[in-house]
Order: C-alpha cells, then structure tokens, then sequence
C-alpha cells in the first residue's frame, strides 16, 4: 500500500495535540527525546508537525497512564501494538452538534461544498469570502473554530488567523493548495491541511480540533 505523505495528512502543531490530547507540549518533548516513539516530522522552520495517527497514539499513552502504567510500560506497549501492525483504537469524542465553525474561503463552491459536509455532520457554519468579512463574523459571534484558506485576500490567511486568535476563537485550521503549511503554522494555525479536501479527512481534523472540552462551551459565552 503507497504511503501518504504529510501533504496528504493533516498537520498538527505541539500547542493544537496539547489541547486536543490534554498533555503539556513540554511533557509531549520529553518522551520523544527519551523514548523515541512518538516522533514528528519537522518543517523547515523547525515547527514540530504531528500526524493524526501519532496523536491517536498520544491519546493512547495517556489513556494507559489513567490505567495506571507508567510512561514507560504505555510506551513500550505502543511499541508492541505498532510492531505487530494493530492501529491504535481511536479516542471516541462525545458527540456534539451546533458548534460553530467560520469557514474563511475565497473560493465559493469550495466553501459551500465544506459546509456541506460540516452541516451533515451538525455543525453551524458561518461562511466569509474574505478577511473583512471573516473578522466582522468573529466580532459578532466568537465561532469555536476558524478554517482559513491560506490565499483569501490576497494572500493573507496566515495572518488572518493570528488576528482571529488573537480575538479569542480557540483553534484555527489553515487550508491550501499551495505548499503553506510553513507561513501557516507560523503565522498561528493549529492544523493545516491540504486542498482539494478530502470529505473524510477534513470532518476528522475538525472534530480533533474541537476535541471533547469544546463540547462544554455555553453559547452564551460567545460574543
């Protein structure tokens, strides 16, 4: 079977698999150095870039150490089910619908085919062809996630992103047909993730994002 590359997977940054798993980034560094296991790729900048498998496999650890091994023994049992080819069981998120996602495209038909498949799944969706309008929609509802596509406006989707974050909305996935993922994790995106999207892979990358705590968000508490 031909092995997917990390322009086909999505990618993680060390702060986005912190929340999404709940383990300190400063934790995560330690058993790469000391087990060797868990080791992402790096970009060019030298951003760590975790797939969603070695996040199942963090997941994995830590549901180990809430049995009560050591970060040894959960490791060294990862390494065994990786040896024999056994795929780590995924994490099970509680379900949760009416979250609300702002999906930043210039592209119409590419954002209505994502809302699509968001909707489907039961999310609210708030659509915005460019910057302007993607930060007007923040003001008036903090959305619990932003999808950006790196090249709305001009070309300024990674700073788009900083500028949401720095609105408050929790995570921020980057998407692109170029090959971004370097200005897009540095210019404050949690995940990138290549175009065209995958169905699948993108539903699966935002409901890792959103991750199980996302679920306890009042939407009173949205401005």
């Amino acid at each position: 079977m031909r092995r997917l590359t990390l322009d086909e997977h999505p990618v993680y940054s060390i702060g986005a698999v912190e929340r999404m798993v709940g383990i300190p980034a400063a934790t995560i560094r330690n058993w790469e150095d000391r087990y060797g296991l868990i080791t992402p790729e790096r970009s060019q900048g030298g951003h760590r870039l975790y797939s969603r498998g070695q996040v199942e496999q963090l997941r994995f650890v830590k549901r180990e150490l809430a049995r009560g091994l050591q970060p040894a023994d959960a490791h060294r049992l990862l390494a065994e089910g990786i040896q024999s080819g056994e795929p780590v069981p995924p994490d099970e998120h509680a379900e949760g619908s009416r979250l609300l996602i702002l999906l930043a495209d210039r592209d119409l038909y590419a954002a209505e085919f994502a809302e699509f498949f968001l909707r489907t799944e039961g999310y609210e969706v708030v659509l915005a062809p460019d910057a302007v309008e993607a930060e007007r929609a923040c003001a008036e509802r903090r959305p619990d996630l932003a999808v950006v596509e790196i090249m709305i406006s001009g070309g300024t989707g990674a700073e788009l992103c900083r500028r949401l974050k720095q609105r408050g909305v929790p995570s921020c996935l980057a998407i692109s047909a170029l090959q971004a993922q370097e200005d897009a994790l540095a210019g404050g995106a949690d995940a990138f993730l290549a175009k065209p999207l995958d169905p699948l892979r993108f539903v699966s990358t935002v409901k890792d994002l959103l991750g199980r705590s996302a679920f306890l968000h009042d939407a009173a508490d949205r401005r």
